[in-house]
């Protein structure tokens, strides 16, 4: 059986990434044009919230992935810092982007959902305050890597930061129940006994959930892809530049 391991070799994950984008891409493609289309023309309105609890099919993937997307680079960000192995923190460079795009469509759509239910288009509430600190990390985090022009002290900043900024993923995805005050409600979709949810918008927001977590798969491998050929050409006129030197 070959190790997982092997895939942290640039020649190795290239070759693997090649093959995975386009068929992801084409998933993510499909399931989030079927789900939302499903979702937004052929559910039901809901007796309380009418036709804009629909945009459910749009904030409740966007949050899951600004939470999931954070935890992934935590992943990586570790496996850089224990086994120095490149293509994990090359992942979680181009993820930090991709998150927090997600994170921002989370907050706009949350606040235009918000607006005609509570009233108001922000609140302190304690899910939303947590959601928008982690954004301020999400740009953080990329802000950092831009600034350093070292690679590998880029890709160690970097991780320590994603490991304090896991703290308000955390908070962000649990907020509700720290703290019992505030206007968010519960997570709409839970394992916990009880129906949260109609299953006649079960369907479409889990094939756009599923489409979601396929695009961010597609844009990580696209990202790191690009991230490693980036290298491989600063190597090259790195090399080119020292035989310049040389044989002047």
């Amino acid at each position: 059986m070959a190790s997982l391991w092997e895939y942290a070799n640039p020649v190795k994950f290239m070759k693997v990434s090649g093959f995975l984008l386009p068929l992801t891409a084409v998933l993510a493609a499909a399931s989030i044009g079927i789900g939302l289309v499903w979702g937004f023309f052929f559910t039901p309105d809901d007796f309380r919230q009418g036709s804009t609890v629909k945009i459910i099919f749009l904030h409740v993937p966007s949050a899951f992935l600004a939470i999931n997307a954070w935890a992934m680079m935590l992943v990586t960000s570790l496996i850089w810092l224990i086994r120095r192995h490149h293509v994990s923190a090359l992942a979680a460079k181009a993820a930090g982007p991709i998150g927090a795009t997600m994170t921002l469509i989370a907050l706009m759509t949350g606040a235009i959902w918000g607006q005609p239910m509570w009233g108001t288009w922000w609140v302190w509430d304690p899910r939303l305050t947590s959601f928008l600190i982690l954004f301020l990390f999400y740009i953080g985090y990329i802000a950092l890597w831009s600034a350093i022009e070292d690679p590998d002290t880029a890709a160690d900043l970097t991780s320590v930061l994603c490991l304090v900024g896991s703290v308000f993923a955390v908070l962000s995805r649990y907020a509700a129940i720290f703290w019992n005050q505030g206007l968010h409600q519960g997570a709409s979709l839970s394992v916990a006994p009880g129906e949260r949810m109609d299953w006649a918008y079960k369907g479409p927001l889990y094939l756009c959930m599923a489409g979601f977590v396929l695009l961010f798969l597609a844009l990580v491998l696209a990202g790191t892809r690009t991230e490693i050929r980036a290298r491989r050409m600063q190597a090259l006129t790195a090399r080119e530049r020292a035989q310049e030197r040389g044989a002047g």
